[in-house]
């Protein structure tokens, strides 16, 4: 945060010059003389008291479990810029110096002297530049998994009336056409970047429930048939069958906080699961930066996630080289 003018100097950079006597105009000491060397003393105060009330006003004041058959992980790739809400100190500068010193002094400064040039003023002040703007943004991926057979849908129609299924950058479209629901699990990828070389830390990160109901009696359709086993990047597991579910950390990932700045994002892995419950939920992400702060809500795009309980182990595969579903029978 630049701290704005520096005061010496000229008057383009907004300090003051006092008038002084050459060295033709210099009598000997009188009365006169002793008048007008009391009059620039007295105009000097003022001036530095200026000076140091414009300075003081430009410091500012103040996870996996409950799964019917083999569904898992969730996924269709799409990059979002989140909208950001917090709080920031204002800071503006003082008018100009002191009207007193007017009549001698060079033009007065600015009044707007509001940091815009700060970038520059950085490195002397020791002080973070000031954001504009977002502090943060987030890239949401509400369906997201490793292999095909790590996820599956819940839909309210017949294997003849559902489409094969999509590869996963176009599910966010497959599943919207449907009114599909993840099955048992979803995973959530977060991709957190700063919008700057200011750092943000990320403080914590909540699960909020909307609404929890019994699991939907939909038919289950796998993305994939077939598949081996895939490694678990989940990073923090969600129990939405808890009546306040909490993001764990797991597979050796710390807990909050973390910290990002433009060239320095961070990705997360938010894996959601319930045996029992259709459940609409959403998180938020507290951050702060400095003297900024404020929490962002991250839902699929204006809606809350959703996943849901199948009704039994039973679902539908599309095998490779199939040109139908195939009901596989629950174990």
């Amino acid at each position: 945060m630049g701290i704005g003018p520096a005061f010496g100097g000229g008057s383009g950079d907004g300090s003051y010059d006092l008038d002084a006597p050459s060295a033709a105009e210099r009598p000997a000491p009188s009365r006169r003389r002793r008048h007008r060397t009391a009059l620039y003393a007295a105009t000097g105060v003022v001036v530095i008291a200026g000076a140091v009330a414009l300075v003081a006003n430009l410091v500012p004041g103040t996870g996996d479990g409950g799964q019917h058959g083999p569904a898992g992980a969730a996924g269709a790739t799409v990059s979002a810029t989140a909208p950001v809400s917090g709080t920031a100190a204002t800071r503006t500068a003082s008018p100009s110096a002191s009207a007193s010193a007017s009549a001698s002094a060079s033009p007065s400064p600015s009044s707007s002297a509001s940091a815009p040039a700060s970038r520059e003023s950085k490195a002397a002040s020791g002080r973070p530049a000031p954001a504009a703007g977002p502090a943060l943004t987030v890239a949401t991926t509400p369906y997201f998994w490793d292999s095909p057979c790590d996820h599956a849908f819940l839909v309210d129609r017949s294997p003849q009336n559902v489409l094969p299924p999509p590869p996963q950058q176009d599910a966010v479209g497959w599943a919207t056409a449907y009114g599909a629901v993840s099955a048992n699990r979803q995973t959530v990828r977060l991709t957190v970047q700063g919008t700057g070389e200011e750092t943000v830390v990320l403080e914590d990160l909540h699960v909020r429930v909307v609404s929890s109901s019994p699991a939907l009696d939909w038919n289950q359709y796998v993305m994939g048939n077939g598949c081996g086993g895939g490694v678990d990047t989940a990073s923090f597991d969600v129990a939405l069958d808890l009546g306040t579910p909490l993001a764990m950390p797991v597979a050796g990932q710390r807990d909050f906080p973390y910290k990002v700045t433009e060239s320095d994002p961070e990705v997360f892995h938010v894996k959601a699961h319930t045996s029992g419950h259709d459940v609409s939920w959403y998180l938020e992400l507290e951050w702060s930066s400095g003297e900024r702060h404020g929490t962002l809500r991250i839902d699929d795009h204006g809606k809350p996630f959703r996943t849901s309980a199948s009704k039994d182990a039973s679902y539908y595969a599309y095998p490779l080289g199939s040109h139908a579903w195939e009901y596989v029978e629950g174990t």
